[in-house]
């Protein structure tokens, strides 16, 4: 089979190549690949930073936002059946350590990854665990399927702590996963939804997605916007995705004394913070990761089976397998939001 895998350590050393198919073994299942999404984690890979570009084996298969349909099943696989079109949860949790046992298994700490500890899915096929599986509709969308674990994380943001319902929100940083939080922000209720990006493709895509003001924090300061806004009280809600220091002191400063940062960001490395502002305004801070198994998917995939929102805006290139590598240099060149790769 044809697959892009990372095979070089440092800046890209990807390479489209020929692979074996590996049957499943006994609770695992195989995919065919129709569609598979370029996710910030692979672009850490890329870019040959951060903890998963460190933590990857060479070489490995990259992937893990997809959508395929089942085409062999494994001894003991009862949840999903030959012929299902299926997503992936990104997370393959132990099952059975205190996070698993008491529902949290979305934060185990034994967690692999298809594209990091595994090989993914940016492939003609991929092997997986069957219980990270989600039967979809058979009728849905193969690329907005794709795009539901992505999804689930801007949803999960959305209903922690006290939702959104009713408050003023920022999402700091427009990337895929922040424009899907735009969107599921405003269908949650939120009275207003401020987006803050350099990006102008992305700020044009988060009003796209229901923003009512994007800001571009090189040309105004986003937290003056957002106190002139707000009538000098600022957010009720922040949600951060830039994962850069300045973006966590503006994230703080654009919070109104007791609001709600969502953390959703994962920093490349380690960054300086004043935790002055953080006990000046007293906000509460939600560390959001990943999605709740399978709480999250199950509010979020019928967002997009039931046409609520749409996620077509961000899906804004469509690269083959054979030419996937140009998917990484897309998103490199600022051109892509996110790019879909079309495995079949």
């Amino acid at each position: 089979m044809l697959a892009l895998s990372k095979v070089e350590p440092g800046l890209d050393g990807l390479a489209v190549g020929q692979h074996e198919v590996r049957a499943p073994a006994a609770d695992e299942i195989l995919l065919k690949v129709h569609v598979a999404g370029v996710c910030g984690t692979d672009m850490q890979v890329y870019r040959g930073t951060g903890t998963f570009a460190r933590r990857v084996q060479l070489p490995t298969i990259l992937g893990h936002e997809v959508c395929g349909t089942v085409v062999e099943v494994g001894a003991g696989v009862q949840s999903v059946r030959k012929g299902d079109l299926v997503s992936l949860e990104s997370h393959i949790p132990c099952w059975q350590c205190p996070a698993c046992l008491s529902g949290r298994s979305h934060v185990c700490p034994r967690t692999r990854y298809p594209g990091i500890d595994i090989d993914g899915a940016f492939a003609e096929y991929v092997t997986v665990p069957a219980s990270i599986a989600w039967v979809n509709p058979p009728d849905a969308s193969p690329e907005m399927a794709a795009l539901l674990e992505p999804l689930g994380i801007a949803v999960h943001a959305t209903l922690e702590g006290s939702g959104v319902s009713g408050q003023v929100v920022v999402v700091n940083g427009c990337g895929p996963i922040g424009l899907m939080n735009v969107a599921v922000a405003r269908h949650f209720g939120a009275r207003r939804v401020i987006a803050v990006d350099p990006n102008p493709a992305r700020r044009r895509v988060a009003e796209l997605m229901g923003a009512d003001h994007a800001v571009d924090p090189i040309a105004q300061s986003p937290v003056d916007v957002v106190r002139d806004m707000t009538g000098g009280e600022g957010a009720d809600v922040v949600f951060e995705y830039t994962g850069s220091a300045e973006g966590a002191r503006n994230c703080f400063a654009m919070a109104a004394p007791l609001a709600e940062v969502r953390w959703c960001a994962t920093p490349a490395g380690p960054i300086e913070f004043d935790f002055g502002l953080w006990r000046k305004g007293r906000p509460t801070v939600y560390n959001i990761h990943g999605r709740r198994l399978w709480r999250t998917w199950q509010m979020a995939a019928p967002l997009v089976y039931d046409r609520h929102i749409d996620l077509g805006p961000i899906a804004s290139h469509r690269v083959p397998l054979a030419e996937g590598k140009r998917a990484f240099e897309l998103i490199v060149a600022g051109e892509a939001i996110k790019p879909m790769i079309i495995c079949s």
